[in-house]
């Protein structure tokens, strides 16, 4: 078992502590210090929510406990010089921290990198010279990660931003990413009547006209954006953060 899966077991069900560590124990590894991965967990951003009623003490996902419009989103964004984690590197990051659709802190940064090829410099305008003394990844991701804290991860295409920046951590040494995440354009499908879902298409067709795009931070708010429309077409059932990721996802009770 993953955590991932972990996850997926306490978003239908809570369970009680003995259950949970046994689970925790088990995908840490044979001697695990439970108390140590727990807390690794929690610094990883992991939705886990602990109540206390009496003796007894359960584990449940805290996105079912926060209402989404109390909560901190934060809509991310990255550029590379390659299309794999593994053999390309990040060299711009741009985030946006929301509650209840209003911004209240951002996050920019070039990161060094050894080399950007032609077609991503067509592409996003950055050259090397663009990065050639920026921080490197180590100190920026460092920030970004203090910078997201519990928050919800939020992209256009969630899974490759957060792929990416969850490879990269593990690199540098940090846990990865256990954040819950939504993605905008799985959203956008729900409630947008649209030929495509692409960025930059939804950008004009939405009359959103972010001027710049293929850039970190212009991208991360153009999909702010994006779900600032769609959330004027959410039923009224959505109202939890597990609400607002399982309407995205289609899942029973939001088809």
């Amino acid at each position: 078992m993953t955590y991932a899966q972990l996850f997926e077991k306490l978003r239908t069900a809570d369970m009680s502590e003995k259950e949970f560590r046994m689970y925790v124990k088990n995908i840490g590894g044979l001697y695990a210090d439970v108390d140590s991965e727990i807390e690794l967990l929690n610094g990883a951003g992991a939705p886990l929510f602990k109540e206390i009623n009496g003796d007894e003490v359960r584990f449940s996902l805290s996105t079912h406990k926060k209402m989404w419009e109390e909560s901190n989103l934060i809509f991310v964004d990255i550029e590379t010089n390659g299309a794999k984690p593994q053999s390309s590197e990040i060299i711009e990051i741009g985030a946006i921290k929301t509650r209840g659709g209003k911004i209240i802190e951002s996050f920019e940064s070039y990161i060094y990198a050894p080399f950007v090829p032609e077609n991503i410099t067509e592409l996003t305008g950055i050259t090397y010279d663009h990065i050639a003394n920026a921080p490197r990844k180590e100190q920026v991701l460092k920030q970004f990660k203090a910078f997201l804290g519990y928050s919800v991860f939020v992209a256009h295409n969630v899974n490759f931003d957060y792929g990416f920046l969850d490879y990269h951590l593990r690199q540098c040494g940090f846990f990865g990413l256990l954040n819950p995440k939504l993605c905008t354009i799985e959203l956008a499908k729900k409630v947008i009547p649209s030929k495509r879902y692409a960025l930059a298409y939804l950008n004009d067709f939405l009359s959103i006209h972010t001027p710049v795009s293929h850039r970190a931070y212009a991208d991360a708010l153009t999909s702010l954006k994006i779900f600032n429309i769609a959330t004027m077409m959410f039923p009224p059932s959505v109202r939890s953060i597990q609400d607002l990721i399982d309407f995205s996802k289609g899942r029973v009770g939001y088809k």
